[in-house]
């Protein structure tokens, strides 16, 4: 069976200094200090590498063939799921046939049994992309992670301002050129929007850009900060930061910024919120009780739960796609740590220095940022390599799925 592919206020604010209004998170977070009593010893944890997925490559025909078969070819590498050699070789054998205007591959058994057949359209480097990323998905179950794009913030023009880049590397783009402060990126579930927060007005307003067009809208100037909105699995309702009661607290609101719904009430700072993949519920970092920790709450509202991590500072959480985990950020030392917790089981592996980690649609990479770098981890070998740099400070990365 063949399928075609497309790799295609006027109200008053709270906070008048817009430099503080944009620090008030950071700073209430980022100040203090680990403390013993909060201290745990975290579980040990072997981390060992899987076996890998033996794949022949045969040589691709037509016009652009030899080109689309090395994009395809580092695709499955990168995955981390594939040794990748030639024709021939392997368990399995990926053929296609390029015409310019159309990809069409096929993945097969040694034995000759179809597995995969498939034709592709779009640009070259996305017919390509889109056949590796369906070869991922057939043989482990899993998305891939090829062709997706990865929103971050940097300052090489002296500005926090948005990037975005292919997670290969390619593609680099410039979002933003506020000439202010433009922080706090994320991606819609479709990629086909970007909510950020930006102070064009004065105030921490929420932003949205349509992608494809560019246009631009603020969709949350309430009074006070509005801050980190975070888009629900289906793209209907964000999860924000909102201090327009007094107290930065969390939110949810329509797609359209409206009809905020408060969910918590505490004496602290609520932010950095992260959806489970059915939507239902919400993980946030949270001061309330001293030294950030993160708490798990129902999206249509309720009491809070802490979750133990075992680590004296948590913040900038994010649920794994698959729902099994979520990444975090530690800080012990003065240094940052990316920090993964196992909701079943409650274990947490550290993983090394790194800021503001989120995760990849295969539920298997990671991308952070590391002072200039914007770098790509595979969570079970532990390879890692650079997704962008030499654009001075990086951080707050978010990825499409």
């Amino acid at each position: 069976m063949h399928t075609q592919h497309s790799g295609t206020s006027t109200s008053p604010r709270l906070f008048s200094n817009p430099w503080k209004a944009s620090g008030l998170l950071a700073l209430t977070l980022t100040s203090l200090a680990p403390s013993p009593c909060f201290a745990q010893e975290a579980p040990t944890i072997t981390i060992t590498k899987s076996d890998k997925i033996a794949i022949g490559l045969n040589a691709f025909s037509g016009p652009e063939g030899a080109a689309l078969a090395q994009i395809v070819q580092r695709d499955l590498q990168v995955s981390g799921a594939f040794t990748v050699g030639g024709p021939n070789s392997g368990n399995f054998q990926v053929s296609a046939t390029s015409s310019g205007s159309n990809l069409k591959g096929s993945l097969s058994e040694r034995s000759g049994k179809s597995l995969l057949e498939r034709s592709y359209s779009g640009s070259a480097r996305a017919q390509a992309h889109a056949f590796a990323n369906d070869i991922v998905e057939t043989l482990t179950g899993n998305k891939g992670i090829a062709g997706t794009r990865i929103a971050f913030v940097a300052t090489q023009t002296g500005q926090k301002e948005i990037y975005m880049v292919d997670v290969d590397g390619s593609n680099l783009t410039q979002l933003t050129k506020d000439h202010s402060i433009s922080v706090a990126p994320a991606l819609a579930p479709d990629g086909r929007k970007l909510a950020y927060t930006g102070y064009q007005s004065g105030y921490a307003d929420v932003y949205e850009i349509d992608l494809a067009s560019g246009s631009r809208r603020r969709i949350m100037k309430y009074p006070g900060t509005n801050s980190g909105a975070s888009y629900s699995p289906d793209g209907n309702r964000f999860a924000v930061t909102l201090s327009k009661d007094g107290n930065p607290e969390l939110y949810v609101t329509s797609s359209s910024g409206d009809s905020p719904r408060r969910l918590t009430s505490t004496p602290g700072v609520e932010s950095s919120p992260t959806w489970s993949p059915d939507g239902r519920e919400i993980i946030y970092s949270s001061d309330t009780a001293g030294s950030p920790s993160l708490y798990k709450i129902s999206a249509s509202g309720g009491s809070p739960q802490q979750i133990r991590t075992g680590q004296s500072y948590n913040t900038e959480p994010n649920w794994s796609p698959d729902g099994k985990r979520v990444v975090f950020n530690s800080r012990e030392s003065g240094s940052f740590t990316i920090a993964i917790l196992d909701l079943t089981s409650g274990q947490v592996r550290l993983l090394g220095e790194g800021q503001d980690p989120v995760w990849g649609a295969d539920s298997r990479h990671v991308v952070y940022a590391q002072g200039g770098s914007l770098v790509l981890l595979d969570i079970q070998t532990l390879q890692k390599s650079t997704v962008a740099s030499g654009l001075g400070r990086i951080s707050e990365p978010t990825w499409t799925r």
